[in-house]
């Protein structure tokens, strides 16, 4: 099981409470509150996260706003999985 969270220092400023409130596609094992009220993501593996990654850019392009707080959450949400130390070592192995 692979676990990333989303910082809330990212553009959005995301916490679960918020994150609830939009429509972006969950992924596959959904989101987890932390006890903080950050995000958790949940994955089976990498490449899982990867997918997902590319379900949140294209549901991204399809917002007409990009300055909206929910186009800025999908930013946050591909930024953790593509910082992730496993996710990274994933695509360079």
């Amino acid at each position: 099981m692979l676990k990333i969270e989303i910082s809330r220092s990212g553009f959005s400023g995301l916490d679960y409470t918020e994150l609830t409130q939009f429509n972006i596609p969950q992924p596959p094992n959904g989101f987890r509150p932390e006890v903080n009220n950050n995000v958790v993501m949940l994955f089976e593996d990498e490449q899982e996260a990867i997918d997902y990654a590319h379900l949140v850019d294209s549901y991204a392009e399809s917002l007409n706003d990009q300055e909206t707080p929910e186009y800025l959450a999908t930013t946050d949400i591909i930024k953790a999985i593509g910082e992730d130390e496993f996710v990274q070592s994933y695509i360079l192995s």
